[in-house]
């Protein structure tokens, strides 16, 4: 082979993207940013023959390898591009460390069919560097973020927990005027780090980042149903903005909830994984009707797959970026779900077991050090990891005893889970709370086509169903399958209620698949059996309502009736709802589309939520639009259109 053509062409090219380097200039202003949220514009000039390839690298820190950024965005989608110069505009999340730009030269020879994303589109490569910017940062000083509340499980008591860059003590001053923050408590700090983690990617170079000090705080003795204004931080790393909540009343006739599953979070660009545009319609509407309720307390309960991180540790800052307007005002609760736990040496996996890598190599680390929620449940990871937490846990919240556990670990009879939920269940006082609500990730019922969970699905069936059958649970609700789906009072597969002393009647649990809050890989419905192939997918006599439309579930109860409504993200209305009876039985339930659904529902909640949509929606839009990006949309257009893949 003659080498001198070659040799000449590659010289050729090294000069070619040498001098067009040199001829491009890059800048991003602001160069300081105040707080999570804040847009940056990155503005460019200069590129010769500009290509729909050529990519602004994300990179924090700055220091990052090439290959280590955090995100991307195609030049091609600002508007102007085909000139050489152009400009975007994105909001950046405060990582605890500054921020780079770079500008990348890729072509289509140079794609690498093994170098992948979530989606199965190609990465982009880094040979070919066209600009760098310098480093912008945060302004230090600020005080915390990503500031979120629980119950403590004692109706006095109010947790808080929030992140900061250092181990600084910090503090949580409150009381019940805006400018009488007289009472102070002390913070816990606690953290982790890389080696903690399990696998790739997680304690990859690619995937890890500083988490910073998580602190835990919890403010005592609140009077019953007031207003309190918080603030967290200190004096020398900064104070947080004046935030509210309304505290709880163990002994209130009334409950209002919110609850979903397998929300995840949006982020301005494209990255290793696929994120859920969709979180912040779900926020935005839960927003809606918080502001609505006025100063009536109420909680969040979501149910598995959280923050979809799967080991890029910067997905969980902009999770908790993006709930903070919510979780800030009130209590968000959490149980575990395949994606903040699952991989192989896992400690408990069955041969007929479904978990896999799911958790892409955290095994529960994050979530158990960023919510701290009540009990004292945890389960050795038998590894350097520590033990993982907030597995299963009960409270009360006025007429409602919500129940959670873990579909995760071991669930069988024997298991120190297994003891608490049955003793749980056995001990709730029915007079207090009238109602029970069960909670997992798994679902035990679906009609979904996944198959990989059926032998699970059979031992819940087995071993959990009867103790909330013989306990009179009245509501079982699941997240895993991105849809909503709503069964019959069920029983071994079986509508109809139970039969006691002859004439008695107590309705089998309403059993409710609610993962539909932000995560849009949608498995399709089960086919029918001796027709697999053909796009038919009956409705089984149980499954009363099966819906596709992201959304939320509202739950009001009082003493007398529990009511459950699923409000669609497209319109922010109500189009099912089930209503549930103190004695266990259905009151009444209804497939509803559409306005008509709200006016139908003429609760207490349907009335505080038509006040409050006016005079919140124009405010929180303000907010949405910091997480939302014209140029992700249009990268998406313009770069290889996602493939859905995975069965669940």
């Amino acid at each position: 082979m003659n080498m001198i053509p070659f040799l000449t062409f590659s010289f050729f090219l090294l000069n070619f993207f040498s001098l067009s380097s040199s001829l491009i200039s890059i800048s991003v202003t602001p160069k300081t940013l105040s707080k999570s949220g804040d847009f940056v514009t990155i503005q460019w000039s200069g590129i010769q023959s500009p290509s729909k390839l050529d990519w602004l690298g994300i990179y924090s820190s700055p220091s990052s390898n090439h290959d280590n950024f955090i995100g991307y965005i195609f030049l091609s989608s600002a508007p102007e591009w085909e000139s050489g110069s152009g400009s975007i505009s994105i909001p950046l999340v405060n990582l605890r460390s500054g921020y780079q730009f770079r500008i990348f030269r890729w072509t289509e020879s140079e794609v690498v069919p093994e170098l992948v994303d979530h989606d199965h589109n190609p990465l982009p490569q880094t040979k070919h560097l066209l600009a760098e910017s310098e480093e912008i940062g945060f302004e230090p000083g600020r005080g915390p973020e990503q500031v979120h509340l629980a119950l403590t499980g004692r109706e006095d008591e109010m947790r808080v927990m929030f992140v900061t860059p250092d181990r600084k003590e910090s503090y949580v001053r409150y009381g019940l005027t805006r400018n009488g923050l007289g009472r102070v408590v002390k913070t816990r700090v606690v953290r982790y780090e890389r080696e903690d983690m399990c696998d790739a990617p997680a304690n990859s170079s690619i995937g890890w980042r500083d988490p910073g000090y998580i602190h835990d705080g919890i403010m005592l003795n609140l009077k019953k149903v007031k207003k309190y204004y918080y603030q967290v931080g200190s004096d020398s790393g900064g104070w947080s903005t004046i935030f509210s909540f309304v505290s709880h009343n163990g002994d209130s006739g009334e409950t209002f909830a919110f609850l979903f599953g397998d929300m995840g979070t949006a982020t301005p660009y494209l990255t290793f994984l696929r994120t859920q545009e969709e979180s912040t319609s779900t926020i935005k509407w839960i927003s809606r009707d918080i502001e609505a309720l006025g100063n009536k307390p109420a909680l969040i309960s979501h149910i598995g797959d959280i923050s979809y991180a799967r080991g890029y540790s910067w997905l969980w800052d902009h999770f908790f970026s993006q709930i903070e307007p919510v979780a800030s005002r009130v209590p968000y609760h959490v149980c575990i779900g395949n994606h903040e736990y699952d991989w192989p040496l896992q400690p408990w996996k069955p041969d007929w077991s479904s978990y896999g890598t799911d958790g892409g190599g955290e095994c529960g680390v994050p979530y158990s050090y960023k919510f701290h929620m009540p009990g004292n449940s945890s389960e050795p990871t038998g590894m350097r990891a520590p033990a993982t937490q907030n597995l299963y846990y009960s409270f009360d919240s006025g007429p409602v005893h919500f129940v959670y556990m873990s579909t995760e670990t071991n669930f069988l009879p024997g298991s120190n889970q297994y003891d608490f939920l049955k003793h749980d269940l056995e001990s709730v006082d029915r007079v207090k709370t009238p109602f029970v609500v069960f909670q997992g990730h798994r679902p035990m019922y679906t009609t979904s086509s996944g198959k990989k969970d059926v032998p699970l699905r059979k031992r819940m069936i087995e071993y959990l169903e009867p103790l909330l059958v013989k306990n009179n649970v009245n509501l079982v609700l699941w997240g895993h399958v991105h849809r909503y789906e709503r069964f019959c009072p069920l029983s071994n597969f079986t509508c109809g209620s139970l039969v006691l002393n002859g004439e008695e009647r107590k309705a089998f649990p309403v059993q409710v698949v609610i993962g539909m809050a932000g995560q849009d890989w949608q498995p399709i419905w089960a086919p029918r059996e001796d027709h697999p192939s053909d796009p038919i997918y009956p409705q089984p006599l149980q499954s009363l309502y099966r819906g596709s439309e992201f959304g939320y579930m509202r739950l009001h109860a009082t003493k007398e009736k529990l009511t459950l409504s699923y409000v669609g993200n497209h319109d922010g209305e109500v189009h099912d709802m089930v209503e549930i009876l103190a004695s266990g039985q259905v009151a009444s339930d209804g497939i509803h589309d559409g306005p008509a659904a709200a006016e139908q529902m003429e609760s207490n909640f349907s009335w505080y939520v038509k006040i409050g949509s006016v005079l919140m929606l124009g405010a929180f839009m303000g907010y949405i639009a910091r997480f939302m990006s014209h140029a992700r949309k249009n990268v998406a257009d313009k770069g290889w259109r996602p493939i859905k893949t995975e069965e669940i």
